[in-house]
């Protein structure tokens, strides 16, 4: 468990993800607004949450909380397959009442430095490209794009648009 404060002075608490999460996942998801999920493969329905959590085995995860609620949660999945080892993908979502205060940035550098300490070598990530902030997020930490998947994402703007395919090799101590 790591506590972090946030620009804004709120005290949040990192921990991992457990299977016991599942009811205030689903609350943390359906209380994030339209333009908090704009960019994101909505909806998250419980069956969703639980299906994640049934992954527990391949992830590195984590909340972060704040009041009691989940108000944010951000993911590793790490590759099953041998010819894929050491190598995972990266997601994040929070809550819009944590946007723009160092949370992402908190979470971020301590799943990478988990990511690391499991001896991991590759992080892939998918941004659309309209997503500026969480673009500024990964290329603060050395993510680079990859490639452009044209027309790969349907927004809620009822047009589609490139999505951005980024990865960052971890340097091993």
């Amino acid at each position: 468990m790591w506590e972090v404060t946030l620009k804004d002075g709120r005290e949040v608490r990192l921990r991992f993800l457990t299977a016991g999460d599942k009811e205030n996942l689903f609350r943390m998801f359906s209380s994030m607004s339209e333009k908090a999920l704009e960019w994101s493969m909505v909806p998250y329905t419980m069956e969703d949450i639980e299906r994640g959590i049934a992954n527990l085995p391949t992830l590195i995860a984590l909340v972060a909380e704040y009041q009691d609620k989940i108000v944010g949660l951000a993911n590793i999945h790490k590759f099953p397959h041998p010819r894929r080892k050491g190598l995972g993908d990266l997601a994040i979502y929070l809550h819009q009442d944590f946007h723009n205060v160092g949370l992402g940035t908190a979470m971020t550098e301590r799943l990478l430095q988990l990511a690391k300490n499991e001896k991991m070598h590759r992080i892939e990530l998918t941004v659309v490209e309209e997503n500026k902030i969480a673009l500024r997020l990964y290329e603060k930490f050395g993510f680079q794009i990859e490639g452009v998947s044209k027309d790969a994402f349907y927004g809620q703007d009822g047009k589609y648009h490139d999505i951005f395919n980024m990865a960052l090799i971890l340097p091993q101590c």
